[in-house]
């Protein structure tokens, strides 16, 4: 599959991320990938995005549509030509559009379930929480902050914010393969978000994570961020 470039508005992006233990994380991602570890751990979070006038590239801004979305994301590497790449790979995700979930798998990478959403923001807090059709739940309230949390894996926002810009390349299951998208955008900034609650039904699934497999770590906001999405090389699913 290879769509058009997209281009569009990043209105809001709230990271959720945890640390998984390596040897659980390695049982949840799939070959080729392979978790990228950081002082012992895997990677792993929610990406929860509204997007705006997001249009195939060349077209008005006004000729675009939004969406509320979620992405489930494991920072990943994989041999590529003889070298080292890295991005997320991203075993499921949900949205608030019909049309994204009818083409999803079609037109964009990856089934996409249709899920809704409840969303509030005002001065600096945010909830943003949503229901799938299959069950699974997310709920996060957070609230900005001057300072990143001293608690988290990452030493500052700097490493955390270099670590997650460099996870722009994100692989989707579909069929017999792996669909790829390459995310650029005209600016990177974060912002350090304080958790006051987050809950994850996916993260939370014993079956998959055993309890203490999973530890909430950060938060990061960006906002009003100008991007485009492009195809990528799709790769076989072993």
């Amino acid at each position: 599959m290879k769509i058009p470039t997209i281009t569009g508005i990043i209105d809001r992006r709230i990271l959720v991320n945890f640390t998984v233990d390596p040897e659980i994380a390695k049982a949840v991602v799939p070959s080729p990938f392979k978790p990228k570890i950081v002082n012992g751990k895997a990677i792993a979070g929610i990406c929860l995005i509204r997007l705006k006038h997001v249009r195939p590239k060349g077209l008005p801004a006004f000729t675009g549509v939004g969406s509320e979305n979620g992405a489930h994301r494991f920072a990943v590497e994989w041999e590529e030509d003889g070298q080292l790449k890295e991005g997320v790979y991203i075993p499921r995700r949900d949205t608030s559009s019909l049309f994204n979930t009818i083409t999803g798998g079609r037109i964009f990478p990856g089934k996409h379930y249709r899920a809704k959403f409840d969303v509030s923001e005002a001065n600096g807090n945010y909830h943003v929480a949503f229901t799938s059709t299959d069950g699974t739940i997310i709920s996060i309230d957070a609230t900005i902050k001057e300072t990143f949390g001293d608690q988290s894996i990452f030493k500052d926002l700097n490493t955390a914010s270099d670590f997650f810009k460099a996870g722009a390349t994100g692989y989707s299951p579909n069929r017999n393969q792996y669909e790829g998208l390459l995310l650029k955008t005209d600016k990177w900034v974060v912002k350090p978000l304080e958790v006051s609650n987050v809950k994850s039904s996916y993260f939370e699934n014993e079956q998959l994570f055993p309890a203490g497999s999973v530890k909430f770590d950060n938060a990061l906001l960006m906002e009003n961020i100008p991007h485009e999405w492009s195809s990528v090389l799709n790769k076989t699913r072993c």
